[in-house]
């Protein structure tokens, strides 16, 4: 090979690596890997299976319920229950009217079905809730009954367009949560005393089997709303949820799981409007959250419980909802040991002075756990009080969150997004050198005004593709 042939075979081989390196560059930055998460999760969506019930109804009054709003109804909804399941299955109907009870455990195959005018009002009297196999605050423990449970279920709905009250105030289980601004004295017994919320991660740490870690009368650790623990293929539709005790719609290890239409209004302290945890496969769709804490809580458990568990959430899919009040929008964390990932939300208004943050990543040493594949798109973004994005590696709320399990935040996709106010911050983002926030992506975001552009810590690879802030446009940072 001559001397020329050998150099312009070097300039070609030069030419083509370029391309290529151009060509990935490109791609990172243009968003095709987010097109294809996109393409994918459409084939989780088409492949879920759907809740179907035999064309049959137990109407709650015909086992004896009274709707005066006073009687305690919960044997006649646990008889027609019974009932319903035993032939097979149907529909459990809730008439108009106003039925008081206790906890309502459902079968597999049972549809509870409220009508338009019917409100179910659950007993604030923690006698009336028997100890069950639940989760508080990422731990897996036993405790009092959610107000609506079902465990190892398959084929299970609540539907209509009635009221789920859970009667919630400052004067009941609200107070439990320690707070002076829900009723709490000093004084007054909570969950925060010595020997009991503490006392149950203690207990989590040390390996103690959850048949063991025994709460109930005495703890004040308050039940969940909905909870559908080790459950498959159900649905949420439509119904009204007010003044829960704590977290509201909580699927835990449940897979298949559709949540639609559903409205949420509930301004009790830790009143996450849905926490699914250890869960797959879950749409959240069509609903509104105007709750006293985030609006939806993507969670997999706290510290040691989640790495005992160890299944992360995936494949949870946000469509066409309303976030007014929250800490957050959309939220990963903190209970987050086992890892999210492949989270994706579109088409949401998000506007409330009371909206502390659109998207939110919240994790710590002690909590540890892999976040990766965040995909959000077209969001209209009214005001956020804080920022529109927000990582942290360093959340702490709880006295000192620090241990030897070093998170993981990384692939965080925003894309068509429009925001009025943004608050402090366009981006707020802290990571640890050993493990920064990595590949967090803007493509044509608009935020009209925020008091700064970003505050980044320990970050690495923020691309700015067509984003505008405060009327100017961003340049990507480079490494």
């Amino acid at each position: 090979m001559t001397k020329s042939k050998f150099i312009r075979l070097k300039i070609i081989v030069l030419f083509l690596s370029i391309s290529v390196l151009l060509f990935a560059c490109g791609k990172q930055v243009s968003g095709t890997n987010a097109e294809i998460a996109w393409s994918k999760i459409k084939m989780v969506v088409k492949s879920m299976p759907q809740t179907s019930f035999l064309d049959k109804t137990y109407n709650i009054n015909d086992f004896g319920a009274v709707a005066d709003g006073l009687t305690l109804n919960t044997a006649a909804f646990e008889k027609a229950i019974k009932a319903c399941a035993a032939n097979g299955g149907g529909v459990v109907l809730v008439p108009n009217g106003k039925y008081f009870t206790g906890p309502i455990h459902l079968e597999s195959n049972i549809n509870l079905h409220l009508e338009d005018n019917a409100e179910i009002l659950f007993s604030t009297n923690p006698k009336d809730y028997p100890l069950v196999h639940t989760s508080f605050e990422g731990t897996e423990l036993i405790n009092y009954s959610p107000l609506i449970y079902a465990k190892n279920k398959t084929n299970i709905a609540i539907t209509g367009k009635g009221t789920l009250n859970g009667q919630a105030n400052s004067t009941n289980w609200w107070i439990w949560a320690g707070s002076k601004s829900y009723g709490w004295q000093s004084g007054i017994p909570s969950q925060n005393d010595p020997n009991n919320r503490e006392v149950l991660v203690d207990m989590a740490e040390r390996g103690v089997p959850v048949s063991e870690r025994v709460f109930g009368e005495g703890r004040y650790l308050r039940p969940n709303f909905v909870e559908f623990f080790d459950c498959n293929t159900a649905l949420i539709k439509d119904v009204k949820i007010i003044n829960a005790p704590f977290w509201i719609l909580h699927p835990i290890k449940t897979n298949n799981i559709i949540v639609d239409g559903v409205t949420v209004t509930s301004h009790g302290p830790n009143n996450d409007g849905c926490d699914p945890e250890y869960s797959q496969n879950v749409i959240i769709k069509n609903c509104t959250f105007n709750t006293g804490d985030d609006c939806i809580a993507i969670k997999s458990g706290r510290d040691a419980d989640g790495r005992r568990v160890a299944i992360p959430s995936k494949n949870i899919i946000v469509q066409n909802c309303k976030m007014i009040d929250g800490h957050g929008g959309v939220v990963m964390g903190s209970e987050i040991s086992a890892g999210v990932n492949n989270v994706f939300v579109e088409n949401c208004i998000m506007d409330s002075p009371n909206l502390e943050r659109a998207i939110r990543i919240k994790t710590n040493s002690k909590r540890g756990g892999i976040i990766e594949g965040i995909y959000v798109r077209n969001l209209q973004i009214g005001t956020v009080k804080e920022c529109v994005l927000k990582a942290t590696m360093t959340y702490n709320v709880y006295g000192s969150q620090t241990g030897n399990f070093i998170p993981t935040i990384r692939n965080i996709n925003l894309e068509n997004i429009k925001v009025n106010d943004g608050g402090e911050y366009g981006i707020l983002a802290d990571g640890y050198k050993e493990s920064p926030v990595e590949n967090i992506t803007f493509k044509n975001v608009v935020i009209k005004k925020v008091d700064s552009m970003y505050s980044l810590k320990n970050v690495k690879n923020v691309h700015f593709v067509d984003t505008y802030i405060n009327d100017k446009k961003v340049e990507s940072i480079k490494d």
